[in-house]
């Protein structure tokens, strides 16, 4: 089974793969593959449900997606992602809701986004044995802030980005995700702290990578992410059997004879 200490532990060893997944079926697919970490991400949001961004996710359905990953993990270490506004400063209710996660979906830890504002939080959800991993970068539950989402770290943000990283890591992070960074800052964060660096889109020299598994396996109509790699075709592939399925069904070629039921 792999735990936060494994994660740990690959720094400068090896490099940690991480890839999203939102139900059972994903979910198998990268405890398969034997990816390191899976991820039940906000990203179901936009990804999986239809809506235009992060935001509309509830707790509740994220709940409900991350207690059908974690029933197909395998041996992968499950995060949770807490969505937006999961948590509104009201620490001990905050870290019951995040602690959910872990008693009854049965995820191993849980991420969330934001910098030094977070550590009070963070070192609540530690003392409790909540193992938390943090977010820089590009923030997509911030996308009103930004005004759309953009590169960030750039210039002389770079230093501050950093030392959010280094305030992250003293409050107790295992592993830290880099979002859409310039590549040398991916790799000045890296060398800065001690826990892992997780990028997407933030270079070479991080610890780990993860992706969007319906970036990766293809299941999305439309341009792909600069940070994102296809590895498959499913949309096209499962458009084109769909097509197939509508055609056999009008042109009575289905169901067959052995698709059908005789009285004994």
């Amino acid at each position: 089974m792999i735990t936060t200490k494994t994660i740990l532990a690959q720094k400068g060893k090896q490099k940690i793969v991480m890839l999203t997944a939102y139900d059972a079926i994903t979910a198998a697919m990268a405890a398969r593959a034997k990816v390191d970490i899976i991820l039940v991400g906000d990203s179901l949001a936009d990804t999986a449900l239809g809506y235009p961004n992060t935001l509309p996710i509830s707790l509740e359905a994220m709940y409900h997606h991350a207690a059908a990953v974690a029933r197909a993990s395998g041996e992968a270490l499950v995060v949770f992602d807490l969505p937006f506004l999961a948590d509104c400063g009201d620490i001990p209710r905050d870290v019951e809701r995040a602690g959910h996660a872990l008693k009854a979906c049965g995820c191993h830890a849980v991420k969330l986004e934001g910098g030094a504002y977070r550590v009070p939080f963070i070192q609540a959800l530690v003392e409790r044995g909540i193992p938390v991993m943090g977010h820089l970068g590009l923030m997509p539950q911030h996308v009103h802030r930004y005004g759309g989402m953009f590169v960030q770290g750039r210039g002389d943000a770079a230093e501050r980005l950093l030392l959010e990283a280094k305030a992250l890591e003293d409050a107790g992070i295992f592993a830290l995700v880099l979002e859409c960074v310039p590549e040398e800052l991916g790799g000045m964060v890296s060398e800065a702290i001690k826990v892992p660096t997780i990028g997407i889109g933030a270079g070479r020299s991080c610890d780990g990578q993860v992706q969007v598994i319906a970036d990766l396996l293809g299941l999305l109509d439309g341009k792909l992410p600069k940070h994102a790699k296809r590895y498959a075709l499913l949309f096209e592939q499962g458009a084109r059997a769909v097509e197939s399925y509508v055609d056999d069904v009008r042109s009575l070629r289905f169901p067959e004879e052995s698709n059908c039921f005789g009285d004994q």
